[in-house]
C-alpha cells in the first residue's frame, strides 16, 4: 500500500491487513486480507462462528500450547481474507481486558504490509502521528517480521508489518490449529474474495479531522465523498469521506452522524462501542448471488429489505444506461441492494450485527466497473437498520440540543 508518494520509494505494498496477519493478493484486491478482529472475548468460539457460518477455516494458532503466555490468538482465512481473533488470557491484561469491557467484541487494528516500516514510522512521527510501538523484530526458523504500530481514531490501531524473506505459515510464534472442524468441508463454499474496505464510524464533527489524519499521516488522498443532503432518511442522515492510499488500493470510509429527528445508526454505533471505531468490514466477491445463497444455508443472517425496493429498482434500470447481467427476481429473493452510474454498477448486502452490541457488522459486496460505495442504497439501507433499530429501542426522538429524549 503504497501511502507514502515519496520519489523512488514504495513504502507500502499495497495491501492491508487486520491486527496482526497478512496474505498477499492480486493487484486489483484493494485489501490483503487482514482484519484483526482483535478483542473477542471467546476466540475459540468467534472462530468458529465465523468458520461455520461465513466460510472460513482456521489458518493458524498462538496461545499457552505456542509457548505465548498473555494472550491467545486464532487465525482465520477465507481466500485472501484473514481476521485474527484475540484476546486476553490473565486477568491482569489491563489493555485487553479494559478494551473488551469499554468496546465490547470489536475490531481493534487494521494491519497494513508495508516494504520500509522503519521509513513510514519515521515520517509518520514527523507529521505528528502517536507511535504505539517503535518498530521491533520477532523471527523463528522461518524468518524474521519486522511491526510497528501507530495510532489512528478512537483506540483503534494500525500495525505496520514488513516481512524480512519471512517464510511461515503466518508470523512468527504462530503454529498449525489445534483442531480441524469435520463439519466445514461439507459446507457450501463462502465465495469471498478479498477485504473491499473498512469503515470507521466517528462522533459528530470528528470525520473531517480523522480524514485530514490519514492524508497528513499516511499521505492518503481523498477518494469519494457524500454529505447529509443525499444521505438520509425521515429521520436520520451521516456524512462520510472516502480516504486511499497512492495506488488506490485501500479504501477506508470515515463516517460521522449528522442532525435529525431521531437518532442515526452512526450516532447508535458510536454510543454502544463508546467513541470511533470499525463499523463494518466489506468483503467483495465475484458471485455474489452463490456466495448469500451459500451464506444463507450456512445460517448467517442478514439485514432485511422492502420489496418495494425492488419495485422501484426495476423502473429506474428501464432508463439506465448501463444493464444488470443478474437476475432481479434473484436478487429481490435474496435481499441484495444494487447501486449503479451510467458506468456500471455494484451489488451488495449486509449481515446483522455479529456480536450482542449493535456495533460491527459485515458487508458482502460485487462491482461491475463501479467504484462507489452504494448511495444510491444508503436511504434503503438506513431503513433497514432503523427497523431493526427501533426493535433494540434505539431510534429515539433526538431533543433540538441533539441529545436523545426517551419515549
Amino acid at each position: 500500500m503504497a501511502a507514502a508518494a515519496v520519489p523512488g520509494r514504495q513504502p507500502f505494498r499495497g495491501q492491508a491487513a487486520v491486527a496482526a496477519a497478512i496474505s498477499r493478493q492480486p493487484s486489483r484486491a484493494p485489501w490483503p486480507p487482514l482484519l484483526p478482529h482483535r478483542g473477542p472475548s471467546r476466540p475459540p468460539q468467534a472462530a468458529s462462528y465465523y468458520c461455520n457460518k461465513l466460510g472460513f477455516e482456521e489458518l493458524a494458532y498462538r496461545g499457552l500450547e505456542t509457548g505465548s503466555r498473555e494472550v491467545v490468538s486464532h487465525v482465520v482465512r477465507q481466500d485472501k481474507i484473514v481476521f485474527v481473533l484475540s484476546s486476553a488470557l490473565n486477568p491482569g491484561n489491563e489493555e485487553m481486558g479494559e478494551h473488551l469491557v469499554k468496546h465490547g467484541d470489536g475490531v481493534k487494528d487494521v494491519a497494513f504490509e508495508v516494504e520500509d516500516c522503519d521509513f513510514i514510522v519515521q515520517k509518520a512521527k514527523e507529521r505528528g502521528a502517536v507511535v504505539v510501538k517503535e518498530p521491533w523484530i520477532e523471527e523463528d526458523k522461518h524468518g524474521k517480521v519486522k511491526f510497528a504500530v501507530i495510532q489512528t481514531y478512537g483506540d483503534t490501531t494500525h500495525t505496520l508489518i514488513e516481512k524480512l524473506n519471512y517464510k511461515g505459515l503466518f508470523l512468527p510464534g504462530y503454529h498449525a490449529p489445534l483442531f480441524k472442524d469435520p463439519l466445514l468441508p461439507k459446507l457450501p463454499n463462502g465465495k469471498l474474495n478479498f477485504i473491499d474496505h473498512v469503515v470507521g464510524n466517528q462522533p459528530d464533527l470528528q470525520m473531517v479531522p480523522v480524514a485530514d489524519w490519514y492524508q497528513k499521516n499516511l499521505l492518503f488522498h481523498r477518494f469519494w465523498s457524500v454529505d447529509d443532503k443525499q444521505l438520509h432518511t425521515e429521520f436520520s442522515a451521516l456524512r462520510s469521506i472516502v480516504v486511499t492510499n497512492y495506488e488506490e488500493t485501500i479504501k477506508m470510509p470515515i463516517n460521522e452522524p449528522a442532525a435529525g429527528k431521531k437518532k442515526s445508526q452512526i450516532q447508535e454505533y458510536v454510543d454502544y462501542y463508546g467513541g470511533a471505531g470499525v463499523q463494518h468490514i466489506a468483503l467483495n466477491t465475484s458471485d455474489i448471488i452463490t456466495a448469500i445463497t451459500n451464506l444463507k444455508q450456512r445460517g448467517m443472517q442478514f439485514m432485511d429489505v422492502p420489496s418495494s425496493y425492488y419495485q422501484m429498482l426495476r423502473e429506474r434500470l428501464k432508463t439506465a444506461k448501463i444493464k444488470v447481467k443478474e437476475n432481479i427476481d434473484k436478487l429481490a429473493e435474496l435481499k441484495i441492494l444494487v447501486d449503479f452510474d451510467e458506468k456500471g454498477y455494484l451489488l451488495q448486502i449486509f449481515t446483522k450485527p455479529v456480536q450482542d452490541r449493535p456495533t460491527l457488522f459485515l458487508e458482502v459486496i460485487q462491482r461491475h466497473n463501479h467504484q462507489g460505495f452504494g448511495a444510491g442504497n444508503f436511504k434503503s439501507l438506513f431503513e433497514a437498520i432503523e427497523f431493526d433499530q427501533d426493535a433494540r429501542g434505539n431510534l429515539t426522538v433526538l431533543n433540538p440540543s441533539g441529545e436523545t429524549n426517551l419515549l
